[in-house]
């Protein structure tokens, strides 16, 4: 790699990083730790990826690669780590009946709304609504995730309504930490595709930023921001979930693909003396 995109490179880690060391250091992980993380990183990336004629690479290459001694990538391939897709198919799996509740008619009202369920029931109930959306997961399972994170509560008459149109986690921190990985890596991936894999079909990723906006002007881009990416995002949910084979056996087509879009919102204080502290 030229020395020039080297340097670039470096300093867009640095500047990746910050963000990431911040939590880091917030829950106490200290520089081994991450040393560690990334060295089994290194060698996972490169024995899945980086082989020759579609086979996995060797100890020997991965060694060559990744600058680590033939000793080490043996004992990170060794070492067991968490099924990083296990710890992503809760989340997925509880977003799609969040957004199967909002736009499936069979469990909305008369006006169109997410109607509240009764729990257990062949038709308009919460265990139909689940096995429609998430397949094999039980019922109860899901409830009680639903209702730990707050995105459901139960009424008096002992059905669950849904009082929040997304799965984000509030009270689970392991559950946050799971949709910065998932998140955070689609956003690298799309950036990936773009820089490398096919820089003349781009996938779309734009942002929009000022940064001389008066602090007061904050609280109201957040209300429109989130009541205008949200209704983007059930359009979008809608189009897409037609389409899924999950959602709707009838789609014909060849393959498999995992598609989606995301949408964040930043905000960072310019203020010398209000720039943002770790708390």
């Amino acid at each position: 790699m030229p020395s020039s995109q080297t340097e670039a490179l470096c300093v867009a880690t640095r500047v990746l990083l910050r963000p990431l060391i911040r939590i880091f250091l917030r829950h106490g992980l200290p520089a081994k730790a991450f040393f560690d993380l990334a060295k089994q990183v290194y060698v996972e990336v490169a024995k899945t990826e980086f082989g020759i004629g579609g086979k996995a690479a060797t100890t020997s290459r991965i060694a060559i690669l990744t600058g680590l001694t033939r000793k080490d990538v043996q004992r990170l391939l060794a070492a067991p780590h968490r099924d990083e897709a296990a710890m992503s198919e809760q989340y997925n799996r509880a977003a799609r009946v969040i957004a199967g509740w909002l736009k499936d008619e069979d469990f909305s009202d008369h006006k169109g709304h997410p109607a509240p369920l009764p729990v257990e029931g062949e038709r308009r109930a919460f265990s139909e609504l689940v096995r429609r959306y998430s397949g094999d997961m039980p019922p109860r399972a899901m409830l009680d995730e639903l209702l730990r994170v707050g995105a459901v509560k139960r009424i008096k008459d002992g059905r669950v309504c849904l009082v929040e149109r997304a799965y984000v986690p509030e009270r689970g921190i392991a559950q946050k930490l799971n949709i910065l990985g998932a998140d955070t890596a689609d956003l690298i991936a799309t950036i990936e595709h773009n820089l490398y894999v096919n820089p003349q079909k781009p996938r779309f990723q734009r942002k929009v930023m000022y940064d001389n906006v008066p602090a007061d002007t904050a609280k109201e881009f957040h209300a429109i921001a989130a009541a205008r990416g949200q209704e983007l995002l059930e359009a979008l949910d809608r189009w897409l979930a037609h389409r899924d084979r999950d959602v709707n056996p009838a789609v014909k087509g060849t393959g498999r693909v995992r598609l989606g879009i995301g949408i964040y919102h930043f905000e960072e204080s310019l203020d010398p003396e209000t720039k943002r502290k770790p708390s």
